[in-house]
């Protein structure tokens, strides 16, 4: 998997220790919800940036208190076709007022970039033989939109109704 964020491919200072038995020692980790629960004070007493991983079945409500101590909040696409992380990207951004990186994982596919971006999403653990390129194929596919998010560009009724 490679890491693109704002369109390049990034280097990821994160071990994703979410399935792993022992967090590591040193170093930015991301881990599980499951792992922040339990060990939530330890983690932050490493001293080092802290990641939660969010499974589609585990609502980010959960993390909403702890969010200004999480560097990135990974959601997970298990399958293309479970869109929740999509709800979830909105909440985190609209809702909670989550400022941190958010990050697809799972199951990215390049032809849904477009719309995890315009969610909140701004980075995105790609499986891609050129992570760049397929970025660069589908960023500036739409330049208008019909449904508004918080952050997003102008919607097309904006454009053609510009005095309502």
């Amino acid at each position: 998997m490679a890491l693109i964020r704002e369109g390049l491919l990034a280097a990821d200072p994160f071990v994703d220790a979410s399935a792993l038995e022992a967090v590591p020692a040193t170093g930015a980790v991301i881990v599980s919800l499951a792992r922040w629960q339990a060990d939530r004070e330890a983690l932050l007493a490493r001293g080092t940036l802290v990641g939660v991983r969010l499974k589609s079945d585990q609502h980010p409500g959960v993390l909403a208190a702890d969010l200004p101590r999480l560097a990135v909040i990974a959601l997970e696409f298990p399958k293309f076709r479970d869109g929740r992380a999509y709800t979830y990207a909105r909440l985190l951004r609209e809702r909670y007022g989550y400022a941190g990186e958010l990050r697809a994982v799972g199951d990215v596919l390049q032809e849904q970039l477009n719309y995890m971006r315009r969610c909140g999403f701004d980075s995105f653990d790609l499986a891609s033989p050129d992570p760049e390129r397929a970025w660069s194929a589908v960023v500036g596919d739409h330049t208008v939109f019909y449904q508004g998010t918080g952050a997003g560009p102008v919607r097309a009724w904006d454009l053609r109704h510009p005095a309502r």
